[in-house]
């Protein structure tokens, strides 16, 4: 966990609050509790920067491309739900299906960590898309990047079958088409999607 993004986890009690809400969802697994946690840290971190807390969108790049690691943390609930994600080429040159570093200079087509605001729907390149601001110096040239959340075809159960990982974005947050619509109707109009290694431990 990157320390200069300020992440603090006494908040834990109040994902454990959210937890205890969603008496009836399935167990959750350590990993899941852990999301759920950094997930509260992070709201209580960036305050009202952001519009709506009830659900966080939770970009683990810890995890390889071929497992769902795009979370949305329902803080209210207490539940999680997972994605498949892209990350971004200069993050990865070597196509490993792992991500290597970040970067937020312009060009260098890598994924930026930090916190970011999700704002109005658009169309672009990749159809309807999710335009973000970034809230951190780590991710503070999203906006002149054009770094988004968007559909793609590389993003796809069929690409691990093939290949053993998913295709990589220019740095954008790129979801599966059939996936996406999940992000429009319950990640954005200013919610939180923070990035970074979060893992397992």
């Amino acid at each position: 966990m990157a320390a200069g993004l300020g992440l603090t986890l006494p908040v834990r009690a109040l994902a454990q609050d959210a937890v205890a809400t969603g008496a009836s969802a399935s167990p959750l697994t350590p990993y899941e509790r852990r999301v759920l946690d950094v997930a509260a840290a992070q709201v209580q971190r960036v305050g009202d920067k952001v519009w709506r807390s009830d659900l966080v969108g939770i970009a683990d790049f810890a995890q390889p491309s071929w497992k769902p690691r795009l979370h949305f943390a329902n803080l209210e609930a207490g539940t999680v739900r997972s994605f498949l994600l892209a990350h971004g080429k200069g993050s990865d040159p070597q196509h490993s299906g792992w991500l290597q570093s970040f970067s937020k200079v312009p060009g260098s087509e890598a994924t930026s960590r930090g916190a970011y605001l999700t704002c109005e729907w658009y169309k672009g390149k990749y159809g309807t898309s999710i335009r973000l601001v970034g809230l951190d110096s780590d991710n503070s040239t999203a906006l002149e990047r054009a770094i988004v959340m968007h559909p793609a075809w590389y993003v796809d159960q069929a690409m691990i079958e093939k290949w053993g990982k998913l295709g990589r974005s220019e740095g954008c947050f790129a979801m599966s088409n059939e996936s996406f619509n999940e992000a429009l109707w319950h990640l954005s109009g200013g919610r939180l999607l923070f990035a970074d290694r979060i893992g397992e431990a």
